[in-house]
């Protein structure tokens, strides 16, 4: 479940700089750009992959190789932070990741709430990537008296009219919902009135927030969807055989082919 730490992470970045005074950027003024910041976990994870391979020291271009990125927006969008290489000798890997890991929060411990234990709950409660990226699920909330007084990795599931008084006893910034879609902006409002700064989505539904609040929602269906159009348009490229995806040929007598959709 890679993608999952990614958007948790980039949610960590946000509350990092709500609570801090900001990052050192280009004149002290600049903003850092979203895209850039959906960036910053990538070359965290390829970075923390280098130095398990025992990898001192890489350039931009090998980095970039890695996340898929020119080394052009590599440098630039570090740019945004800081000089953290030097020119022809590249980017030293343990120091790079530690001024990411400070840039993005995750030099510190995140607590999570988790509302919603269905099936894909019950995953997520069960997921270990989570502690081991700076993440700890502490809470867990539902709605349904059958899922009340669970225990699933460790954690006691609570009702979820216990909501705000767990949370705002709590140092709880980020939760993640994984409701129905009928009942997702009942509950982020409910999350928002409790101080939760940074909230993961998965329900297949647009929320409304205040703009302090940073929504990442993670919908598999969009994403398949997105991937059809690739599929869909190499449907118009003939194969090998010159037929194209969705055409069968059907042999007549006197070796003539008719073409069938």
């Amino acid at each position: 479940m890679p993608f999952l730490t990614v958007d948790v992470v980039c949610e960590s970045y946000y509350n990092h700089a709500m609570m801090t005074e900001g990052f050192p950027r280009p004149g002290g003024t600049q903003e850092v750009p979203e895209v850039v910041v959906m960036r910053l976990p990538h070359y965290l994870r390829a970075l923390v992959q280098l130095g398990q391979q025992g990898v001192e020291v890489v350039s931009s271009q090998e980095l970039g190789r890695q996340v898929q990125v020119t080394p052009a927006q590599i440098r630039k969008d570090l740019s945004y932070f800081g000089r953290f290489g030097k020119q022809g000798r590249g980017y030293s890997v343990s120091y790079l990741l530690q001024e990411l890991r400070r840039i993005m929060g995750l030099d510190r411990e995140w607590q999570v709430a988790l509302v919603g234990v269905g099936r894909l709950g019950r995953a997520l409660l069960g997921y270990p990537g989570f502690a081991s990226d700076g993440f700890k699920l502490i809470a867990a909330f539902d709605a349904d008296p059958q899922m009340v007084g669970q225990t699933i990795g460790n954690i006691v599931v609570q009702p979820i009219y216990r909501l705000q008084e767990v949370l705002r006893a709590s140092d709880i910034q980020i939760a993640i919902v994984a409701v129905p879609a009928s009942e997702t902006q009942r509950v982020v409002d409910q999350l928002v009135g409790c101080n939760v700064q940074a909230i993961l989505n998965y329900a297949p539904v647009a929320t409304q927030v205040p703009p302090q609040v940073k929504v990442r929602s993670i919908d598999p269906v969009l994403a398949l969807q997105s991937m059809t159009f690739y599929l869909q348009a190499q449907g118009d490229k003939p194969d090998m055989n010159g037929t194209r995806r969705g055409q069968t040929q059907r042999l007549l007598r006197g070796g003539y082919r008719i073409t069938q959709w």
